[in-house]
C-alpha cells in the first residue's frame, strides 16, 4: 500500500487529467451552467425603459446597489432577469444557521446527520422564496416610482416583474445546487465568482485607457498591480492556514492482541467566518448612502447631512466602523458555525482527548481559548485586506475593479474548486493503480 501511494503521488501530473474521462464531465457541466447564468444576466425584465433606469442607476452605484451589481455579474445595472442574484439564499442560509443555534429542535435537526441536514436545506429553500418575494415586489414597487423607467405602470408589471425577478433566482438556486451534485466545486460560490470575474476584463481595460491617455500614471497602475498580487498572495496564505490540535486515542484490545492507540489532528482555521464579515459590514455601512440617494437629502437635518458625508466611501469614519464591523462578525460568525463544546462532545464520544486536558469540560474549555486567539488573528487579517484597497481607491482614485471582498471570494472559490480536481485526480489515479495491482495478482495466480 504505501509503495502504490508513492507511486500515485509521483505520477499525479497534467497526463491525469486526459484519463480523467468522469473529471472532464463534471467540469464541462460546470462551464455550461455558468454559460447560462451569464445568457440571464442579459436578459432585461419586461416593461423596462433601458435608458432611463440606467441613468437612475448611475446616480446609484456607490451605494449597495453598487455592490448587489458586482455580486450579480452586472444584471442588476441592466435589471435582467437574475438581478436578485443568489443573495436571497445566501441570506436564508444564514438566518438558518442562526436559528439553529438558538432553537433547540433545529439543533437536534443538525445533530441527526444527513437527513436533518435535507429537512434544514428545505426550510433553507422556504425561506429563500419568501426573501426573495418580498424583494422582487419591493424593487418592482421602487421602479415604478422611478422616473420614466417602466413604459407601462400598474399591476401587470408589478406582477410580472415580481415573479421574473422570484423565478430568476429560484433558477440560480437550482442551478447551484446541480452545479454542486454534477459538476465540480461548491455551484452557489462559483456564480458569485463567475458574476465577479465576468467584470474584471472591462475594469482592467478601463484602466489600461485611462493609463494611455495620461488620466492615471504608469506608476500607478504599476502599484495596484503589485497590490493585487500582493494582496492575492496574502488570501492564499491565510486561509489555507489553520491550527491544528493533536488528539490522541487511548490503545484498545481486540481479543488477545493490544493494539497502539492512533493519532490525529483537529483542524482550526485561522479564518472561519470565510467572507461573510466583509459582506455584512459593507452592507450596513452602504445602506445609509443608498437611503440618502434616493432622498432629497437637502430636507435633512445638518446633522443627518454631517453623519451621511462622514460615513462617505474612503472617509475616517466610514473606515474605522467598517474595521470594526469586520471584526465583530468575524467573531460572532465563527461562534456560530462552531461550537467547541460540541467538538469535544464528540471526541469524549469517540474517546479521543487532547493530551494534558480532560475530555468534556476542560476540552471545550482549550479549544475555545484557541479558537479564540486565532479567530483575532483572523479578523485582523480581513480587516487588513479590505481596507488596503479601499485606502488605495481613495487616495489615488483608481477606477480599478479592485475591493477587499471580492478578491477574497475569487480566491477562496478558487483554492476549493482546484482542491476538489485534485481530489477527483487522485481519487481517479488511485483507482487505476487498484485496477494494475488486480490485474497482476490474477496474471501470477496464473
Amino acid at each position: 500500500m504505501a509503495s502504490a501511494a508513492e507511486q500515485l503521488a509521483s505520477n499525479l501530473n497534467f497526463s491525469a487529467f486526459s484519463k480523467a474521462e468522469e473529471l472532464k464531465k463534471r467540469i464541462w457541466f460546470t462551464l455550461g451552467a455558468l454559460l447560462v447564468y451569464r445568457l440571464g444576466t442579459y436578459i432585461p425584465i419586461p416593461g423596462i425603459n433601458p435608458e432611463a433606469f440606467a441613468q437612475a442607476f448611475q446616480q446609484q452605484s456607490g451605494g449597495v446597489l453598487g455592490m448587489f451589481n458586482m455580486f450579480a455579474g452586472g444584471a442588476v445595472q441592466r435589471m435582467a432577469i437574475f438581478a436578485l442574484g443568489i443573495m436571497p439564499y445566501i441570506s436564508a442560509s444564514i438566518i438558518m444557521q442562526l436559528m439553529t443555534s438558538v432553537i433547540p429542535s433545529l439543533e437536534q435537526l443538525k445533530k441527526e446527520g444527513e437527513q436533518g441536514r435535507k429537512v434544514i436545506n428545505q426550510y433553507t429553500r422556504y425561506g429563500t422564496v419568501v426573501l426573495a418575494l418580498v424583494q422582487s415586489y419591493g424593487i418592482a414597487i421602487g421602479l415604478q416610482s422611478g422616473n420614466n423607467i417602466v413604459t407601462n405602470p400598474g399591476f401587470t408589471f408589478l406582477f410580472s416583474a415580481t415573479v421574473t425577478l422570484l423565478g430568476g433566482t429560484m433558477f440560480l438556486m437550482w442551478l447551484g445546487e446541480q452545479i454542486t451534485e454534477r459538476g465540480i466545486g461548491n455551484g452557489i460560490s462559483l456564480i458569485i465568482m463567475a458574476g465577479i470575474v465576468a467584470n474584471l476584463p472591462h475594469a482592467i481595460s478601463n484602466t489600461l485607457e485611462q493609463g494611455r491617455t495620461g488620466a492615471i500614471s504608469t506608476g500607478i497602475i504599476l502599484l495596484v498591480a503589485v497590490v493585487a498580487v500582493v494582496t492575492v498572495a496574502v488570501i492564499v496564505f491565510f486561509e489555507r492556514a489553520q491550527r491544528r490540535l493533536l488528539i490522541q486515542y487511548p490503545k484498545r484490545q481486540v481479543g488477545n492482541r493490544m493494539f497502539q492507540g492512533d493519532t490525529s489532528h483537529l483542524p482550526l482555521k485561522l479564518n472561519t467566518s470565510g467572507v461573510i464579515p466583509p459582506i455584512f459590514a459593507s452592507s450596513l455601512l452602504l445602506l445609509p448612502a443608498t437611503v440618502a440617494g434616493f432622498s432629497n437629502t437637502a430636507n435633512f437635518p445638518v446633522w443627518a447631512r454631517s453623519i451621511l458625508a462622514a460615513l462617505g466611501n474612503g472617509q475616517p469614519l466610514y473606515m474605522v466602523l467598517y474595521a470594526s464591523m469586520i471584526a465583530f462578525f468575524t467573531f460572532f460568525y465563527t461562534a456560530i458555525v462552531f461550537n467547541p463544546k460540541d467538538t469535544a462532545d464528540q471526541l469524549k464520544k469517540h474517546s479521543g482527548f487532547i493530551p494534558g486536558y480532560r475530555p468534556g469540560e476542560r476540552t471545550a474549555d482549550y479549544i475555545d481559548y484557541v479558537l479564540t486567539r486565532i479567530t483575532a488573528i483572523g479578523a485582523v487579517y480581513l480587516v487588513l485586506v479590505c481596507l488596503l484597497p479601499e485606502f488605495l481607491i481613495t487616495t489615488f482614485h483608481v477606477p480599478f475593479y479592485l475591493g477587499g471582498t471580492s478578491l477574497l471570494i475569487v480566491v477562496s472559490v478558487t483554492l476549493d474548486t482546484v482542491a476538489q480536481i485534485q481530489g477527483h485526480l487522485i481519487a481517479h489515479q488511485y483507482e487505476g493503480l487498484i485496477k494494475k495491482s488486480k490485474l497482476r495478482g490474477g496474471k501470477r495466480g496464473r
